[in-house]
C-alpha cells in the first residue's frame, strides 16, 4: 500500500502549487485528479500580480511569461455613459504592474511540469477520490479509483481538498459551509476579435455592469449576468434574444453576435459564495474554493487559491517532513488565511449591492460601491492593490 506524506486531491491552481512547493521541500506529495487532462473552457484564467511575484520568487518568471498571454494594467467600467477606471495597478510594489490573461490549462501544465522534476512530486490523472481512509475519527488517507475502475487506499499523514467549490473532500469530511448568497449566474462564451474592436483588456458594460469583455488575443471572452435560476428561461426565450440583449449592452455591432448561433455555445457558471466554518478535521484539510467559493468578480479566485497554497506550505511543510503534524498546524492554516478570505468576500459583495429603490421604483445603474470607485482619482489605486495582490499577500519561506 503506498504510503506518502501528503495527498492533495485536484490539480487545480492551489492543489498544484501546494505540491510544488512541498515537493521542493522534501516531502513525498501524491496529486490526484479526475480528469484526464486541464483542457477545460472558461475557468479562472487571470494570474494576479501576486502570483506572477510568486512565479519570479520561484525563478519562473521570464520562462513563464513566454507562454502566450494577454496584459491588463487596469480594469475599465462603463458607468454614466463614460469608461471608468475600477482598478489600477500602475503603483503595485510588484515586478509585473498587471493581470496576465492566460488559459488556465498552460499555467497548470507549467506548474505540473516544475513539480515533475522533484523526486517527492506524482500527479495522478484520471483518479477519483471516492472516500476517506478514517480511523478512531482520524483521516489516514484517501480512497480512490482509477482509470480502470479499480478501488485502492493512498495511506497519507494529510489529505488536502483542492478540489473546487463542488469538493469532494469537503463533503466526505462532513464539514460544514456558510453560504452567503448569490443573486446572480453567469454565461460565458467567445466571440471573434477584430482590430477595430475597443483596446481594452478587461472592461464592464451595461448599465448594471451586466456585461464582461476580456481580450484573449484572437477573441472576446464574454460573460453576461443574468438572474440566479433564469437559465432555463433565458432558454426558452430563445438564443436570437439572448444576442439582441447582448448588443444592447455590447460596444460592437449588433451584428457581431450572429457568430453565436446555438447554446452549445453558451456555458452556464452557477455562482455560488460560501465559505467553510472550519476548514479542517485530524487529518484533513480544505484550500482555495474547496474552502471559499468566490464571486468571478474581479477573477480572484486563482489568486486566493495560490495565496492559500503558500500559506499551508509554510505552515505544513516542515511537520509534514518530521511526521509531527497536529490539529495546531492545520488550524494555523486557517487562522492565516481566514481574515483575507472573509474580508474579500466583503469587497464582492459591496461591489454588487445595488443602491436603494427611489420612490418606489427598482434601482438601475451600477451599484453604489463601483460609483464612489470612479469618481475618485486615488481608489482605482486602492481596489488595484486589493484586486492585484490582497488583503494579505504570502511570500514563499522554506
Amino acid at each position: 500500500m503506498l504510503k506518502q506524506d501528503c495527498i492533495i486531491v485536484g490539480a487545480g491552481p492551489a492543489g498544484l502549487m501546494l505540491a510544488l512547493l512541498l515537493a521542493r521541500a522534501g516531502v513525498n506529495v501524491t496529486v490526484i485528479e479526475k480528469h484526464d487532462d486541464f483542457l477545460r473552457d472558461f475557468r479562472g484564467d487571470t494570474i494576479h500580480p501576486s502570483t506572477l511575484e510568486v512565479m519570479d520568487q520561484l525563478g519562473y518568471l521570464d520562462e513563464f511569461l513566454a507562454l502566450p498571454h494577454q496584459k491588463a494594467p487596469a480594469l475599465h467600467a462603463e458607468i454614466g455613459g463614460r469608461t471608468a477606471t475600477i482598478a489600477d495597478f500602475s503603483r503595485l510594489p510588484t515586478r509585473c504592474k498587471y493581470i496576465a490573461f492566460m488559459p488556465q490549462w498552460d499555467f497548470l501544465d507549467f506548474i505540473a511540469g516544475k513539480a515533475s522534476a522533484l523526486p517527492g512530486f506524482r500527479l495522478q490523472m484520471g483518479t477519483t477520490a471516492t472516500g476517506l481512509a478514517e480511523r478512531d475519527g482520524v483521516v489516514h488517507g484517501v480512497i480512490v479509483r482509477g482509470a480502470d475502475g479499480t478501488e485502492h487506499d493512498i495511506q497519507s499523514s494529510l489529505v488536502v481538498g483542492a478540489d473546487g467549490r463542488d469538493s469532494d473532500v469537503r463533503r466526505l469530511a462532513g464539514l460544514q459551509v456558510e453560504d452567503l448568497g448569490s443573486s446572480v449566474d453567469v454565461l460565458w462564451m467567445k466571440l471573434s476579435r477584430r482590430a477595430a474592436d475597443p483596446a481594452q483588456p478587461m472592461s464592464h458594460a451595461g448599465p448594471n455592469q451586466g456585461l464582461v469583455m476580456i481580450d484573449r488575443g484572437d477573441f472576446w471572452q464574454i460573460g453576461y449576468v443574468i438572474a440566479k435560476g433564469s437559465y432555463r428561461q433565458v432558454k426558452q426565450d430563445g438564443i436570437a434574444a439572448l444576442r439582441a440583449k447582448l448588443a444592447s449592452v455590447a460596444p460592437l455591432p449588433s451584428e457581431r453576435f450572429d457568430e453565436l448561433a446555438g447554446w452549445e455555445q453558451v456555458h452556464l457558471l452557477k455562482v455560488r459564495m460560501d465559505r467553510l466554518r472550519q476548514w479542517w478535521k485530524p487529518g484533513v484539510l480544505c484550500i482555495g474554493d474547496a474552502a471559499h467559493a468566490m464571486s468571478p468578480i474581479g477573477g480572484v479566485g486563482v489568486n486566493l487559491a495560490i495565496q492559500d497554497a503558500i500559506a499551508a506550505a509554510n505552515i505544513l511543510a516542515g511537520p509534514l517532513r518530521g511526521d509531527t503534524l497536529t490539529d495546531a498546524h492545520l488550524r494555523a492554516v486557517q487562522k492565516r488565511r481566514s481574515f483575507p478570505t472573509k474580508a474579500t468576500q466583503k469587497v464582492q459583495l459591496m461591489m454588487r449591492r445595488k443602491r436603494k429603490p427611489q420612490g418606489g421604483q427598482p434601482s438601475s445603474g451600477p451599484p453604489a460601491f463601483m460609483r464612489f470607485i470612479a469618481r475618485s482619482r486615488l481608489l482605482p489605486h486602492l481596489t488595484g492593490r486589493l484586486i492585484g495582490i490582497g488583503f494579505r499577500p504570502e511570500a514563499i519561506r522554506l
